[in-house]
């Protein structure tokens, strides 16, 4: 994995083997999926909550961390076939609100043309993982 991307200039593929998950306005050359929800934590918190989120599941592998920054990234195994998905991550502050964040989150197939909404299903799940402590 070649390090983290900018969310700032991604572009994506015209492909469907991708999701992305963003607050408005913070990824201004890619159109989001949707965007994350608000979590009562602040950006530390979150952040943890994502490590302990990525290292809970067995298919989840941790490759890069960036603790000032509050990003990662890992890679997602598939149980049947072994695909490999990439996954970026950044915890970000909730814009006005004191105390609560949210995130970006990029996830991509390494190879086909359509995951069947793998990546979506796999970004919903860690905003559903990043709810509990």
């Amino acid at each position: 994995m070649p390090g983290f991307i900018d969310f700032k200039t991604l572009e994506r593929p015209s492909s469907p083997n991708t999701a992305l998950l963003a607050p408005e306005g913070f990824t201004p050359t890619a159109t989001p999926d949707g965007a994350a929800p608000v979590y009562n934590a602040a950006p530390a918190e979150l952040y943890a909550r994502a490590l302990n989120a990525v290292a809970a599941k067995p298919n989840w592998q941790l490759g890069e961390k960036d603790d000032a920054g509050l990003r990662l990234r890992f890679v997602a195994v598939s149980a049947l076939m072994r695909f490999k998905d990439d996954v970026d991550l950044m915890i970000l502050p909730a814009d006005g609100q004191p105390g609560k964040s949210t995130f970006a989150a990029y996830s991509r197939s390494r190879v086909g043309y359509s995951d069947l909404g793998a990546n979506r299903k796999r970004l919903d799940a860690l905003s559903g993982a990043l709810m509990a402590p």
